[in-house]
């Protein structure tokens, strides 16, 4: 019974969590996260909650509005796997849709560790203005994808 209470505890703070970026609420979103916390994002790392501050001030940079849509969430023991889309809308306008996965590993049921994996690739058509950037990016794309297609 204890192991079902445990995953019932950190799906409730992932539930926090993703309810706090939503609303953009720093406050709650660090008082997810244990005082000596690591972020992993796109080969990058941040550590305590400093770090979550800086992940936080980075990802309202330019964007407006989040919202997620949970796909598939697993718990075992003190780690928490999740599948889901995010909406994403910037100042500017558009909306992107993004697929993404994270696992977050829980110490006394706070965060631990976030491992955050996406694709940069789905922003980056909104962010790149400058026709020459648009055709590069356009190339890349293209080229990733070469032999998968018909």
């Amino acid at each position: 019974m204890a192991d079902k209470k445990s995953a019932d505890k950190i799906r409730r703070v992932a539930m926090t969590l993703d309810n706090a970026i939503e609303n953009k609420s720093l406050e709650t979103v660090i008082s997810c996260f244990a005082d000596d916390c690591e972020i992993e994002l796109l080969r990058h790392s941040l550590y305590g909650k400093a770090g979550v501050k800086k992940w936080f001030d980075w990802l309202f940079k330019n964007v407006w509005q989040i919202k997620f849509q949970p796909i598939i969430i697993l718990a075992e023991g003190n780690t928490l796997f999740e599948e889901f889309i995010i909406r994403v809308r910037f100042e500017s306008g558009p909306e992107i849709k993004s697929k993404q996965s994270e696992v977050l590993v829980f110490e006394k049921d706070k965060i631990k560790c976030l491992r955050l994996y996406f694709d940069r690739l789905d922003f980056a058509d909104t962010l790149v203005k400058d026709p020459v950037s648009k055709a590069v990016l356009s190339r890349v794309m293209k080229k990733s994808l070469e032999g998968l297609g018909d």
